[in-house]
């Protein structure tokens, strides 16, 4: 590591091949905390480049725990987080209602490093049990529509890391790397990154793989459709800036989609959203995002899923699929 580091330092680039090895060897504890923290620094200050990244999801994907759910043409939502702006449960909210309108969800998600409540945050504290048992989240495809990937029972090369992650306490390339380890390889994937030069990268290496996929970053920084003004949407064969005005929507302001300060807080408005009593602005954010992962799924246009997305919230489908898990989670 200490080679690994000077190279570093001095503003050298590891090929794929070194990426893929030095997360293999963090994975197999040859480094200690320290080092790991120096290595995670470096990209705090200085971007990855697209050979670091697809080597470090090369890695975390031949060590993972993979379940196979190709039978279901399941959808990720995912965002990388990172983006500082402590928004509520967006994506994890939109997995839900896109589920109640007949999507099949296979939600990757983690407890929130450099945010107050990530998903798996909020997933645990209304009563979902995290499984890597493949049996029981078919289960919870069946007759939910939607499934958990908690990612720590996935991928337990990273066991070294998490408690690092949690005492930096900010974003690391770990949150560019959570949506490209989905252990579900899903075929479709609806993801938020929190700056244009990553959705690019991204864009690069989606383009390697068979997925069906929308790349989404709010022009304002968000790592998701904000609604606060213009999104730049990347696609398989297109890419395209949608406005609020596309959904048939207004522009929002920041605050009306803050998440709150605590996870309890967090919880609080996931429960009132997706029982329907959420306000205006925070139901048409997430009919938007769900709405894209409907249309990435069906081919339809932002306006079209979004319609359908609304449906499934106000009519309290979304709710019925959360319900479902619960159920099953007891």
């Amino acid at each position: 590591m200490k080679q690994i580091l000077n190279r570093l330092i001095n503003h050298e680039q590891l090929s794929k091949t070194e990426a893929r090895e030095v997360l293999v060897n963090i994975s197999e504890g040859k480094y200690n905390q320290s080092q790991i923290s120096a290595f995670l620094t470096v990209y705090m200050m200085r971007s990855i480049t697209t050979d670091e990244l697809e080597g470090f999801r090369e890695a975390l994907l031949d060590l993972c725990v993979a379940v196979d759910f190709s039978e279901y043409n399941s959808i990720d939502l995912c965002g990388t987080g990172g983006d500082g702006k402590n928004t509520f449960n967006i994506s994890t909210l939109s997995s839900f209602v896109a589920a109640g309108a007949r999507i099949n969800i296979t939600k990757h998600g983690n407890y929130g490093v450099s945010s107050v409540s990530g998903s798996s945050n909020v997933m645990e504290s209304l009563g979902v049990k995290f499984s890597n048992d493949k049996h029981f989240l078919q289960k919870c495809l069946d007759e939910a529509g939607i499934c958990i990937l908690h990612a720590p029972l996935f991928h337990p090369a990273m066991k070294n890391v998490g408690p690092i992650r949690r005492e930096l306490g900010v974003k690391t390339f770990f949150n560019m790397l959570g949506p490209l380890v989905n252990p579900a390889f899903p075929k479709n994937q609806l993801v938020g990154v929190f700056d244009l030069e990553l959705a690019r990268i991204y864009g690069y290496l989606f383009q390697k793989t068979d997925k069906n996929f929308a790349i989404l970053h709010a022009l304002d920084g968000y790592d998701e459709i904000s609604l606060t003004g213009k999104t730049k949407i990347i696609r398989n064969s297109s890419e395209q800036m949608l406005a609020p005005e596309d959904f048939g929507v207004s522009q929002i302001k920041p605050e009306q989609i803050f998440g709150g300060d605590t996870v309890e807080k967090a919880a609080e408005i996931f429960i009132e959203v997706i029982s329907g009593k959420g306000t205006e602005a925070q139901n048409n954010v997430v009919c938007a995002n769900a709405g894209m992962a409907i249309a990435t799924v069906d081919g339809l246009t932002a306006k079209e899923g979004f319609e359908r997305a609304k449906e499934s919230l106000l009519n309290g489908k979304g709710h019925a699929r959360l319900k479902k898990l619960i159920e099953l989670s007891k």
